[in-house]
């Protein structure tokens, strides 16, 4: 009787943890949907708001860039008034919003908010298309991809804790940011490699972070709404890791206009 006891014990706990494992998965697929979804919003928005603001036409231009672009009326809005300004704070702002206010929003609201982000976030990045050429941002954005599939593939497998690291890498990143404010006065270019060398290191080792922590919280969550909020909270972590991952790696390697 013992015996079936604990044999009952143990395919229950067996099927306990088979279900947690499935869960996982559909959780993680949420999260990568999300955050792929919210990366094409952006691309899509970044490449159209670029055409938008630039013509062919030098009689329709309203004004030029240091490269020579010729501007459109909503090219001049977009890059050379205070409008630059509010277009590129804008996601500081979506991402206060769904950081801080994740537990009193609805879940639709949160999504709401998240999609919200991913299309200023594609008005941010639009100058990207004046300032590099099309070919090396697709070779960054694939370079990019690999690099963090390949990250957040570690990060979901190991079974390192990665706290440790996660801590010295958020120092680093508080470093980075300092160092980037310092150069927006200095204009050294050894430093702005630098920054964009340590930049790629610490978004590649956040994203393994990011991924296990997710990973993590998926046990802690409860509820259907709960879980949808996590994964919108996941999957902007790593919407976050890879764009600025492409960014590092775009002022590393991205041939100029």
């Amino acid at each position: 009787m013992a015996e079936y006891d604990r044999q009952t014990v143990n395919a229950g706990r067996v099927g306990t943890a088979a279900a947690i494992d499935e869960g996982l998965r559909a959780h993680m697929l949420r999260v990568y949907n999300y955050m792929g979804i919210g990366l094409v919003v952006t691309g899509v928005l970044a490449f159209f708001a670029s055409q938008m603001a630039v013509t062919a036409d030098p009689s329709a231009a309203a004004a030029q860039l240091q490269d020579g672009t010729l501007l459109t009326q909503w090219g001049v809005l977009l890059y050379t008034t205070p409008l630059m300004w509010v277009v590129a704070l804008s996601p500081l702002a979506f991402v206060l919003v769904l950081s801080f206010g994740i537990n009193k929003l609805s879940f639709s609201a949160a999504q709401m908010v998240y999609w919200g982000f991913a299309a200023v976030m594609g008005l941010s990045l639009s100058s990207i298309f004046l300032v590099y050429t099309d070919a090396s941002i697709a070779k960054v954005f694939f370079i990019t991809a690999a690099m963090f599939g390949s990250m957040s593939l570690y990060g979901y497998t190991t079974k390192r804790d990665l706290t440790g690291m996660g801590s010295f890498l958020m120092m680093g990143l508080i470093g980075l940011v300092i160092a980037m404010v310092v150069n927006m006065f200095l204009q050294s270019g050894m430093l702005d490699f630098a920054i964009s060398a340590i930049g790629v290191l610490i978004f590649v080792g956040l994203t393994a972070y990011d991924t296990q922590k997710i990973k993590e919280a998926y046990v802690e969550g409860m509820g259907h709404e709960s879980l949808g909020k996590l994964a919108i909270m996941g999957a902007l972590s790593l919407y976050l890791d890879f764009i600025n991952l492409f960014l590092m790696l775009l002022r590393l390697f991205g041939n100029r206009e």
